[in-house]
């Protein structure tokens, strides 16, 4: 669900885009039919994945949550991390987030005909009624999550505290073998 991050640490490519969002989509039963480019960005996706379920400091936010919603603790991160990225945009990104939005979009539209149906439906509805939009305020994030406003400061400290760290790990294993063209903040 944390599909602003994922297109965030993507090349700006519309493989790039499609394969870092494809691992929510079952990209795994893909990779017979899909070119390198795309594997390499499907790749990228479970590092940002399996890099985030595992940090510390992300293991600890879940406990933020009740036992009986704790299951859904990591959608939660993901929508949280999402809106604090959006919050923190340019810290991370020279480009103004609505154009990196478009861009994005764009060239996820390319993709599109090559996507698999449940990842085409939810493409064309993230980028028609604009998802990272509801992700802007507390508001629009507390519609879709529960309790987030209680911890809404201990998740900006650990938001600004991780980031930077999962940015290093991207670029240093460099899947996608491209060089840092987005003008993304380095360590």
């Amino acid at each position: 669900m944390n599909y602003l991050a994922h297109l965030y640490l993507a090349q700006p490519t519309a493989d790039s885009h499609f394969g870092n969002l494809l691992g929510d989509f079952g990209g795994q039963r893909h990779l017979n039919q899909i070119p390198i480019t795309v594997k390499n960005a499907l790749d990228n996706h479970y590092l940002v994945d399996k890099f985030t379920d595992s940090h510390p400091i992300v293991k600890e936010v879940k406990q933020y949550f009740s036992p009986k919603r704790r299951r859904f603790a990591g959608v939660a991160i993901d929508v949280v991390f999402d809106h604090f990225l959006i919050m923190h945009w340019q810290k991370y990104n020279l480009q103004p987030l609505n154009d990196f939005k478009q861009t994005s979009f764009a060239l996820l539209h390319k993709r599109m005909p090559v996507m698999p149906s449940r990842m085409q439906h939810v493409v064309k509805h993230m980028t028609d009624n604009d998802w990272f939009k509801e992700y802007e305020t507390l508001d629009g994030v507390g519609l879709a999550l529960d309790n987030i406003a209680k911890h809404y400061d201990e998740l900006n400290a650990v938001f600004l505290a991780f980031f930077p760290e999962l940015i290093e790990h991207v670029n240093q294993f460099n899947l996608e073998n491209a060089k840092n063209t987005r003008g993304l903040y380095t360590l």
